[in-house]
């Protein structure tokens, strides 16, 4: 074990824990706390999340954790240390949450933002697959930090 490849697992982890705490965060407090807004109050918010989110923070996490997971699991085939299973596993679970992300949430994202019809014909298309796509990158994310942590447990023991 290098202290690049400890570096490279640490900062893969903490990408991996932010991202699966946002989409968490979502599923138990923000999207909650919105379903009892009148419809253009929500639509209004949703606008306005969907825009505030596309920074460098949140894409540094969000790109970062399959990135840092994969040059993580690169260095473990070299190396040939135990961490490679988790890191694949880990891998696995964070491109889950990018392909849902970009084939699901961002559309719905999208068309929420061009919606031209009544705020409640607009929230209606998109709270529902929203939320329910969203609980999915939740559980993947979840899943993915913990097969980081199982990688960190392995390599720091």
């Amino acid at each position: 074990m290098t202290a690049v490849q400890s570096a490279v697992l640490v900062l893969a982890t903490l990408a991996h824990g932010l991202v699966a705490g946002l989409f968490f965060g979502f599923a138990c407090a923000v999207m909650p706390g919105l379903r009892g807004v009148d419809d253009r109050t929500f639509v209004r918010v949703m606008r306005r999340i969907n825009a505030a989110i596309l920074n460098a923070w949140f894409g540094a996490a969000f790109a970062g954790a399959p990135v840092l997971t994969a040059v993580a699991l690169l260095l473990a085939l070299v190396s040939g240390d135990a961490t490679a299973l988790p890191l694949v596993l880990g891998l696995l679970g964070s491109l889950v949450v990018l392909v849902v992300t970009l084939r699901v949430n961002v559309p719905l994202n999208d068309g929420l933002e061009a919606a031209g019809e009544p705020a409640a014909a607009a929230r209606a298309r998109f709270e529902r697959p929203w939320v329910r796509w969203n609980a999915v990158r939740a559980v993947a994310g979840t899943a993915a930090i913990g097969c980081a942590c199982w990688a960190c447990m392995l390599q720091f023991a």
